[in-house]
């Protein structure tokens, strides 16, 4: 039976499918793991994790389908991160996470003025520097840790170091490396040599792919550790969420992707690069396809929290929320527990809950977190709007669409209908088509059609218009505050 192998390494699991040809999904395993946070604003992760997590779950998959012969294998991975390894391919120092990581925050400035001020960043980049961009975190390694800088030879991110177990290429994906600002050009498709000096220098930068690419083949050492066959292709792979995007067949212009996560994350394709305050422009997968994103720093994080906190299951929870109601009893949140990423970009931004008295339930902060981050998916889009993007209807995908109520009340807060499609593992999924389109012709409108569609509440919707005008206002009269709570826990 012919078959392909998707593997994602997300935030806080590892997920691996094998997949028909024709889109089946024959088997799903996974691993759960932890991000480190050593200190205040920092977020890493033991990079060893996402090997030896590949060739576990890789055995485990095979051993469920021995029938299945694997015929090419696809790898995505949160991003942007950073990995040093050294002349053996061993890594430095554990890997640096994407913008939950914020320790670049105090750099970016004068960091963007050696580049020649943010303009001269957004016109070759696409966005602005920001705790998100994978080339900041890379000066920072080199500017706070140079013993480490002096051993580094390669730099590497989750898809991109297992591809590089697998096949023994150095390389990266285009889109990956248009989230390593301000070292790529998303105009010429290229590393930006001299920027490239500046920010870090002496490295040698991988060789671009596109997502879709082969990028080698499995060598025998990498089929000795994972149970794959000698010779069959690797993708490029990619970032994840780009990587649940097309999963979900999100590549259409006015269309958001929208990944329900431990973080909140949102694509949305332009016909040509376009530049949005507050957000983050790159390429895609493939070529031409430009798109403006979005993230929260937390989402599936927050409630993830509060159920541990309550010791609750989910299903309990999402009952009790559900019987909460529209606006949760009075009581609105800001979901900043980790600092935000757009549109406001800050770091120093905390979690806020208002209104809180004796009679709210667990149900009602449960309900009042899930509208807390409908609210910030508007914020994104309103802003989107303001730069002349249109955002016209959504598409879900992650494990937070698997109770409805949470996409129900971000289909309200926004008023954009939302496609719900049949399949929603997200990016390993997507991982697989990936490798699928290396052998043979494959539609992702045929291997995931729409499961439903939901449409925004007149009512609701209307109801939800003073909640959100109190949510933008709150994070303003609370700002100082907060920013000086910050900067004490520091």
């Amino acid at each position: 039976m012919r078959a392909v192998l998707g593997l994602d390494i997300g935030t806080s699991s590892t997920k691996a499918l094998l997949v028909r040809l024709d889109g089946t999904i024959l088997a799903e395993v996974g691993r759960h793991h932890e991000v480190d946070r050593p200190e205040q604003g920092l977020v890493e992760m033991d990079p060893e994790l996402w090997w030896s997590e590949f060739c576990d779950l890789t055995r485990e998959l095979l051993a469920m389908e021995p029938d299945a012969r694997v015929e090419s294998v696809g790898v995505s991975g949160i991003g942007p991160c950073v990995l040093l390894t050294d002349a053996s391919s061993r890594p430095l120092r554990p890997a640096i996470l994407y913008g939950v990581d914020t320790r670049t925050a105090g750099m970016l400035d004068d960091l963007t003025a050696e580049l020649g001020g943010e303009d001269a960043v957004r016109a070759r980049c696409g966005s602005a520097l920001s705790t998100q961009a994978a080339g900041a975190k890379l000066a920072w390694v080199a500017r706070n840790e140079p013993e480490v800088w002096a051993r580094a030879e390669r730099f590497t991110m989750p898809s991109s170091r297992v591809v590089e177990l697998l096949t023994g290429e150095y390389v990266l994906d285009h889109h990956s490396a248009s989230q390593s600002t301000p070292l790529y050009d998303v105009h010429t498709n290229a590393w930006i040599p001299e920027w490239c000096a500046l920010v870090a220098p002496g490295l040698p930068m991988p060789r671009l792919l596109w997502s879709g690419d082969a990028a080698g083949t499995v060598t025998g050492a990498a089929a000795a550790a994972t149970g794959l066959p000698v010779g069959i292709p690797v993708t490029a792979g990619t970032i994840d969420a780009w990587a649940e995007g097309l999963s979900v067949g999100a590549s259409v212009p006015g269309r958001m992707s929208l990944q329900y996560g431990t973080t909140m994350f949102m694509i949305t394709p332009t016909p040509e690069p376009t530049r949005v305050p507050g957000m983050w422009t790159t390429v895609g997968t493939h070529p031409d396809q430009p798109c403006v994103s979005g993230g929260t720093a937390t989402s599936g994080a927050v409630t993830d929290w509060l159920r541990r906190l309550v010791d609750a299951d989910w299903p309990t929870m999402l009952a009790e929320a559900d019987a909460s109601g529209v606006g949760a009893h009075g009581l609105l949140m800001l979901p900043y527990f980790a600092g935000e990423r757009t549109p406001i970009a800050d770091p120093d931004a905390r979690g806020v809950i208002a209104g809180l008295t004796v009679r709210h339930t667990r149900g009602d902060l449960y309900r009042a977190t899930l509208e807390a981050t409908a609210f910030a998916v508007r914020h994104n889009i309103e802003t989107l709007r303001a730069a002349g993007v249109p955002v016209r209807e959504l598409v879900g995908a992650g494990g937070g669409l698997l109770g409805r109520l949470w996409p129900r009340i971000v289909t309200d807060v926004t008023g954009l209908p939302q496609t719900i499609p049949s399949v929603t593992v997200g990016a390993s999924y997507g991982s697989a088509f990936l490798a699928a389109a290396l052998v043979t012709a494959v539609d992702i409108a045929v291997w995931n059609p729409p499961a439903s569609v939901i449409e925004p509440d007149p009512d609701r919707a209307a109801a939800y218009e003073a909640g959100y005008r109190d949510y933008r206002e709150l994070y303003e009269v609370t700002k100082a505050v907060v920013h000086r709570l910050a900067a004490r826990s520091r």
